[in-house]
């Protein structure tokens, strides 16, 4: 038996065999090729069907793991339709004559290598890109696609894993994933909480491990391959633990949020599709603490029309059937995008030109989404929050386009209903202010992502930084207290939409802290349900 050690990003045990998964590296020789001209069509024939592939898998990914798990393969498309990139592998083709395969493998490799040596984090997160749609690419132009199903469930081990891939992977077939490099804050590790799968990163993965038998541990990130028989009989009782645990999570539909001194708190889910209400719904979800609204605009070549945006905002009021929707407004830019608003390409995107400032900047389709939202208000109801405020100013100018929306509709003789108004606390410097935000507002929702990566200046997806970024760190804490403490004072309630929400390590220092309430993904309802209710609101 061999032991290994790694770092678990999600608990649970998993038995069963190994599938070294490798990347299908295209075998890409040179060719001389003499009509440059039909080389070139064959190129963008390549491409342009890589783009309608990507568009299709963030469709399907949108329904299966929400917007912002899916948005890899937007930022996959956008890539292949930067000009600098086309228009190095024209230009080998032309210069060189070269075959179309051989101009996208080198350019790729080219491109990798650039943003690998830059400076700027986002960029070298982009080096890995690079590679994937060039090798996609290449898939398309030799005919040769990789295969994401198994006949059989597997344990898949590999280097490393590309959200796009984790994302294409058969669920069912799935039973946990070790991988010898990522980050526990990447999209992948997100991923595949969201999907509860059992997973480890840091564990010296190797392909001789193909067909072998095998144990994952999430609990203690142990990897055991070809275990013997007493740590399989200890392995199965552990994992049968975890399965009567799930089993008794189970009998807490129905039961209250309340702690075992009395404290009552609302417990929400994040979603960002209408497929997420049903799994809200499901998992006893007492509201949506967050609806991502991007990915009503994400993936087509239009703005969504009022009539579109109205039917998916009533359509989720009506079948949350009276219970809180809480919508998040327009949250585009960084790496998500859309051609059709024109954004200019930023060297800092991150702290760019994105979400409310895209909307204050382009009122119009700012009022076509409130409009949207407030005659969906009718059906059911339904809140706004604004995402990443940092004045007090910008608060007041959204005030006033709301102001004009609803005379717009008064106008008009079109109902709507009352709509709380709230912000998202992401900026410290929302927080450090949120003593006058909170007499403005009626609610406060903490993104713990944001706030979290932005006051300790640290990328969360950059795996060097995995032994310095501490989404636990005292200032995130404070910071979070001195939200709860001025959104009370100044009759703002106070809840947390961040993934921090669902960690049940603090579940009892929020209900101390005061937090209203807490928003998670909708597989998290009931283990924070769990850990509300043996938790005490009043320190000892």
């Amino acid at each position: 038996m061999e032991k290994y050690t790694g770092k678990a990003i999600f608990k649970g045990v998993a038995i069963g065999r190994i599938l070294f998964y490798g990347k299908q590296e295209n075998t890409v020789k040179r060719s001389k090729i003499e009509d440059t001209a039909a080389e070139i069509q064959r190129y963008e024939d390549a491409r342009k069907k890589s783009i309608e592939q990507l568009n299709s898998l963030y469709t399907d990914a949108v329904k299966k793991v929400g917007e912002e798990n899916a948005a890899i393969f937007e930022v996959h498309a956008m890539l292949l339709d930067d000009d600098d990139f086309n228009d190095s592998v024209h230009n080998m083709i032309e210069t060189q004559k070269v075959n179309a395969e051989y101009a996208a493998a080198v350019t790729g490799e080219n491109f990798s290598r650039m943003f690998a040596e830059m400076d700027d984090e986002y960029f070298k997160a982009r080096s890995a890109d690079m590679k994937d749609i060039s090798e996609r690419v290449i898939s398309v132009l030799t005919g040769k696609e990789t295969n994401y199903t198994f006949d059989e469930p597997v344990i898949i081990a590999a280097d490393d894993l590309m959200p796009s891939e984790t994302v294409q992977l058969d669920k069912d077939k799935v039973l946990a994933f070790v991988t010898k490099f990522g980050s526990a804050n990447s999209h992948t590790a997100i991923l595949a909480r969201t999907m509860n799968i059992p997973a480890l990163i840091n564990v010296p993965v190797t392909p001789d491990w193909d067909g072998k038998m095998a144990i994952v541990d999430g609990h203690t990130g142990t990897f055991y391959i070809d275990p013997d028989e007493e740590t399989v009989k200890d392995m199965q009782a552990k994992r049968e633990k975890d399965l009567e645990a799930r089993r008794l999570l189970q009998e807490l539909k129905g039961k209250e949020n309340i702690s075992l001194d009395g404290q009552k708190i609302n417990l929400f889910a994040n979603i960002g599709s209408l497929a997420d209400v049903g799994s809200v719904l499901q998992n006893d979800g007492g509201g949506i603490g967050l609806f991502r609204s991007e990915f009503i605009y994400i993936g087509r070549d239009t703005m969504p029309t009022e009539e579109e945006q109205f039917s998916v905002y009533k359509t989720v009021a009506e079948n949350m059937a009276g219970k809180k929707v809480i919508i998040r407004t327009l949250d585009i830019g960084a790496d998500k995008q859309v051609d059709y608003l024109g954004l200019e390409k930023e060297d800092n995107p991150a702290l760019g030109f994105r979400a409310i400032r895209i909307c204050l900047t382009k009122p119009e389709i700012f009022k076509t989404q409130l409009r949207a939202i407030y005659r969906a208000s009718v059906f059911g109801r339904i809140s706004i929050m604004y995402p990443m405020i940092t004045s007090v100013e910008e608060v007041e100018e959204i005030q006033k386009i709301v102001t004009q929306v609803k005379a717009e509709l008064d106008a008009d003789g079109i109902p709507y209903g009352e709509v709380e108004q709230g912000i998202m606390i992401e900026t410290p410097a929302a927080a450090v202010i949120s003593d006058e935000l909170a007499k403005m507002v009626d609610f406060f929702s903490i993104g713990t992502n944001d706030l979290t990566q932005y006051t300790l200046a640290m990328d969360r997806q950059n795996d060097k930084l995995d032994r310095f970024y501490n989404s636990h760190h005292k200032a995130i804490l404070r910071l979070i207290q001195k939200v709860v403490e001025n959104g009370h004072a100044g009759g703002a309630w106070v809840g947390i939409c961040g993934e921090l929400g669902a960690d049940t390590s603090l579940t009892e220092t929020f209900l101390q802290m005061g937090v209203d309430e807490l928003s998670v993904s909708p597989s998290m309802i009931l283990p924070v349900r769990d850990a509300i209710r043996k938790s005490h609101a009043k320190k000892a």
